[in-house]
């Protein structure tokens, strides 16, 4: 059996690191979108945890928002909430603050803290599958593990 590629391992890793057994999987295609994650794994699109990084404008600091992969995320009410201004994270930025690649950023495991929200929606399924630091890499989860993972905070993103 070959070993994970190197920043799937890191996720491993740091899986591991936090006491959960949850396995990294590598798979033959592409999981960089959640219609190709469901179709690589067999699962529905919703149940993709699509992480996206924003670059909050005034604190020019990140907020990650892990969303089922069938929902479009309501920029102006996430601003609102947070009263400050959602901008569009770069490759560059993102690879920054999470020393991650854009469609391989995982829920976890990042160079810094990063705030994270979580979509009320994903609570519909027993399982959920998260990016784990490369574009054909994965791991299962629950809605729970991730709440516990990453700290983040439960809302609606549509």
């Amino acid at each position: 059996m070959k070993g994970l590629k190197e920043s799937a391992q890191r996720v491993q890793e740091k899986l591991l690191e936090l006491g959960y057994s949850n396995k990294v999987l590598e798979l033959p295609d592409s999981t960089r979108t959640a219609q190709e994650a469901a179709d690589a794994i067999g699962c529905e699109v919703a149940q993709i945890a699509k992480s996206i990084i924003f670059r909050l404008k005034n604190s020019n600091k990140p907020l990650l928002i892990v969303a089922s992969g069938v929902n479009r995320i309501n920029e102006k009410q996430i601003a609102k909430q947070l009263n400050e201004k959602l901008g569009k994270a770069d490759a560059d930025f993102v690879r920054e603050y999470t020393g991650f690649v854009i469609g391989g950023v995982p829920p976890l495991g990042h160079k810094e803290n990063v705030m994270t929200f979580i979509d009320e929606a994903l609570f519909q399924y027993n399982t959920i599958w998260a990016a784990a630091g490369h574009p054909k890499a994965v791991f299962q989860l629950t809605p729970d593990e991730l709440v516990q993972m990453t700290k983040g905070q439960v809302v609606s993103v549509k």
